[in-house]
């Protein structure tokens, strides 16, 4: 399913579809530390009903649901469902194909929401007040979020170039350290109760790296066969050149928490 969005990529339409087997195998990335500092935060455990909006091929729920929660995961590509239940068989992770703007569950269904490298790309004056009404009171809504660092990694950096060769409208490069951006929406139902953005250094082995970036917006979920295929010539062969067959990328971390403001 193509999604086109004017915000994102100067508008060029992009399918997770496209790339959902490359995403399960190469996308499951996040440390232990990810998943720890969510449940030191007394979120997505013991019972908790979960919701994760753009679970993708449900990293979250299946990384997560050995701490206790109750998951749900949906997502608006039927390919990232489909690896989703796959990759999940026997945890009870229920998913659903829809998308964030038109869920469909009961009011008051939920102790936390969670939103995992998706959150920009909602509606959110239609998710702001939707999500409101799926939570408990005193639910909370977790936005989180990982990406490399190209000025501070010199591979992450060389690989992040290649790709604007190829898709020089790509909108995912130049990240750099800094608190998850809330729209003001939001505030008319939540208060920020935390936030917090921290450095860590994840390993990949040449092959993992790069079906790392082959698993992004900006190379397969957007580039034609042919361009995908000389981006992956190009970057295979830019990877024998810089990289060790092992190697350390550096990463931020960042998590926004919000609490449903007394209705």
């Amino acid at each position: 399913m193509d999604v086109r969005d004017e915000r994102i990529d100067g508008g060029k339409p992009f399918d997770w579809g496209r790339v959902s087997d490359d995403y399960s195998k190469y996308r499951d990335i996040y440390p232990e530390e990810f998943y720890r500092r969510v449940v030191e935060r007394g979120l997505c455990t013991n019972g908790q009903h979960i919701l994760d909006v753009g679970t993708g091929t449900g990293v979250l729920p299946r990384n997560m649901h050995a701490y206790g929660g109750i998951w749900t995961g949906t997502d608006i590509s039927e390919e990232q469902i489909a690896q989703a239940r796959r990759l999940s068989q026997d945890m009870g992770i229920e998913y659903r194909v829809a998308s964030a703007e038109e869920l469909v569950f009961p009011d008051e269904s939920f102790d936390v929401i969670t939103a995992c490298q998706c959150f920009w790309y909602f509606d959110h004056m239609r998710t702001a007040s939707l999500f409101r009404r799926l939570l408990k009171p005193g639910g909370k809504l977790l936005v989180l979020y990982m990406a490399w660092l190209p000025f501070e990694d010199e591979i992450a950096g060389a690989s992040e170039r290649l790709v604007l060769k190829y898709s020089p409208q790509w909108s995912g490069a130049g990240e750099t350290v800094h608190p998850i951006d809330i729209p003001d929406c939001y505030f008319e139902h939540f208060e920020l109760v935390h936030r917090e953005e921290w450095q860590l250094s994840v390993p990949f082995t040449r092959d993992s790296w790069h079906g790392r970036m082959k698993a992004c917006r900006g190379v397969g979920a957007s580039l034609p066969s042919d361009a995908l295929q000389s981006w992956e010539n190009e970057h295979r062969e830019l990877l024998r050149r810089i990289a060790p067959e092992r190697f350390d990328v550096m990463h931020y971390a960042a998590m926004a928490e919000l609490g449903l403001m007394t209705r």
